[in-house]
């Protein structure tokens, strides 16, 4: 089994001038550095106090797992002479918050739309959104369902 190391530097940039010294008094405010990679703004999600103009950690976890499961995809496809010409993915999760402020990502479902080059690709396409999301990293590494409801179509 081969390990894999990954960095990355969060920093809190929304000290306002008195810390934390209250809860409406900083910003939740923050960077995402990774070595020779753009910078990511952060915050909260907005109803947690945050900018609403800076991506928070449930739309970033929301977009890894979209992501790693296309790139999957896209190499299952590649293997399976299956040629895909477009893909594009309106996921989207749902998060239950507990009264006392806990919370957890009750799904998450990926809605790609994805057009391949010929209608007897279609079938194998459709099929092929199993095999990536056992092969998905993130989906492997979250204790909550990740489902697909894929649309494929051929050609123009």
């Amino acid at each position: 089994m081969k390990e894999h190391q990954y960095k990355a530097t969060v920093e809190w940039t929304g000290n306002l001038g008195s810390g934390t010294d209250h809860y409406k008094n900083y910003e939740r405010s923050h960077q995402v550095s990774i070595k020779d990679k753009v910078i990511i703004q952060g915050s909260s999600d907005p109803a947690f106090r945050g900018d609403p103009n800076k991506h928070n950690p449930e739309d970033l976890l929301l977009a890894s797992l979209s992501s790693c499961h296309m790139l999957w995809y896209l190499h299952f496809c590649s293997v399976n002479n299956v040629i895909v010409e477009s893909y594009i993915d309106h996921a989207t999760a749902t998060m239950m918050e507990e009264e006392s402020g806990r919370g957890f990502f009750k799904e998450v479902v990926l809605s790609p739309s994805i057009r391949v080059q010929q209608p007897e690709m279609i079938a194998k396409a459709i099929a092929l959104h199993q095999k990536a999301n056992e092969y998905c990293f993130i989906a492997n590494s979250v204790n909550f369902p990740v489902r697909h409801l894929p649309q494929v179509s051929a050609g123009e």
